[in-house]
């Protein structure tokens, strides 16, 4: 029983690392295709929303596609096309191309990214102690190795075509050999939902509680989405930092994300998701708004380490009570709420951009202060009563199948 949820936990871990690693890889080589296509940035950043709608979209479709076959077949079928789609963007000859391939991406990524969450959420299950945040965690450290390995092949020319085809081939072996620890699918009736799932007889639709869960991780990732984007510059514009030294604004941001998800695990366990949803956006807004009114760059680089470890716990929490909410939506219920935070991601940056037209862009940054704060203020209403991890009894059975 236990060796077959470590395996099933070790091919979670691989997947979330290749996702993190397949687009970390297109995104270390963004200014190579640009200059293949001949595209400016204007009409690039426009071709990145069709990344974010294929992701969307894919999203959406996994959802109950996951609930209607199971995680241990849409997962793989996800890193497959994911890491088939790497290689589309490297062919591009025009914007048209780029555009096409784009789409294709995002729709793979969308499809992975909630296929194995959902998968994390059936081990979690059968763990009955919180995992999630370790897996988001092993995402970042994909994403970093796709940086390193990004920048050894740029180094060595490389050519982008090689680099990602290269890349796409190792996807597609990573998925092979991964796919034998998945747990075996368990289909689950509405009758053995948890408690706190139960619906008025005759209702449909999606539950209040999962739209309040995707409206907090829009808000919550719209903040990620902000720090990512706008970090760098805030040192730079606002405190007069060297280019150099307005990098660490996001490697402090994104350091303290991935230690803090390596560590969340422990604290939930112990303090609960509520604990950590609610104190985690609390430190997030307090590092936001030091980071706003920082008169100094050491105080603005330690705003943004306290921003991302706040926030970096706080949407594997999402996700987890999402999957929980329902065993036999959980798919459909996760892609809900991944989906509205994806939108919240791309739409933190855009948002910040017009505003520094009218106030500065530190205080633009109080925009995320405010919702991290909300956040923080509703997390107990939001979770409460939300189910945790189940018994493993669910996969008693799933292992003499």
């Amino acid at each position: 029983m236990q060796r077959f949820l470590r395996l099933g936990r070790g091919a979670t871990f691989a997947y979330f690392a290749l996702n993190g690693f397949l687009m970390g890889m297109w995104i270390v080589h963004i200014p190579v295709v640009e200059q293949r296509t001949g595209i400016d940035h204007a009409l690039l950043g426009w071709l990145l929303l069709l990344l974010g709608g294929g992701a969307f979209v894919g999203m959406r479709l996994a959802g109950p596609l996951t609930d209607r076959i199971g995680p241990r077949r849409a997962v793989p079928s996800g890193a497959a096309l994911c890491s088939g789609a790497l290689v589309l963007p490297a062919l591009a000859t025009d914007a048209w191309t780029l555009g096409g391939a784009l789409l294709v991406l995002g729709l793979g990524n969308g499809v992975l990214d909630v296929s194995m969450n959902t998968h994390a959420v059936q081990v979690e299950r059968g763990y009955r102690r919180p995992v999630m945040s370790a897996f988001h965690a092993v995402f970042s450290v994909g994403g970093v190795l796709a940086a390193l390995v990004g920048a050894l092949t740029l180094s060595a020319g490389w050519s982008v075509v090689t680099t990602l085809a290269v890349t796409a081939v190792a996807g597609l072996a990573v998925a092979a050999l991964a796919l034998p620890g998945l747990l075996p699918h368990q289909p689950v009736s509405h009758a053995d939902e948890a408690p706190g799932a139960a619906r008025a007889p005759g209702r449909r639709g999606t539950p209040r509680r999962i739209w309040f869960l995707a409206v907090l991780a829009f808000m919550l990732m719209l903040c990620e989405g902000v720090a990512n984007d706008w970090s760098v510059l805030h040192l730079k514009s606002v405190l007069g930092a060297p280019a150099a030294t307005a990098a660490f604004a996001y490697g402090t941001f994104a350091t303290a994300m991935t230690v803090g998800r390596l560590l969340t695990d422990r604290l939930a366990n112990r303090f609960g998701a509520t604990a950590i949803l609610r104190y985690g956006a609390a430190l997030g807004a307090a590092g936001l708004a030091l980071a706003a009114f920082a008169p100094i760059v050491p105080l603005a680089l330690i705003g943004w380490t306290l921003a991302g470890a706040g926030l970096s716990g706080c949407i594997p929490q999402l996700f987890s009570a999402a999957g929980h909410f329902d065993p036999a939506a959980a798919g459909a219920n996760v892609s809900r709420v991944a989906g509205l935070g994806y939108l919240g991601m791309l739409a933190g940056p855009a948002v910040i951009g017009p505003l520094t037209h009218l106030i500065p862009l530190n205080l633009t940054l109080l925009l995320p202060t405010a919702l991290c704060v909300i956040a923080a203020g509703v997390a107990a209403r939001i979770l409460k009563s939300t189910p945790s991890p189940a018994a493993p009894a669910d996969l008693e059975g799933a292992t003499s199948r």
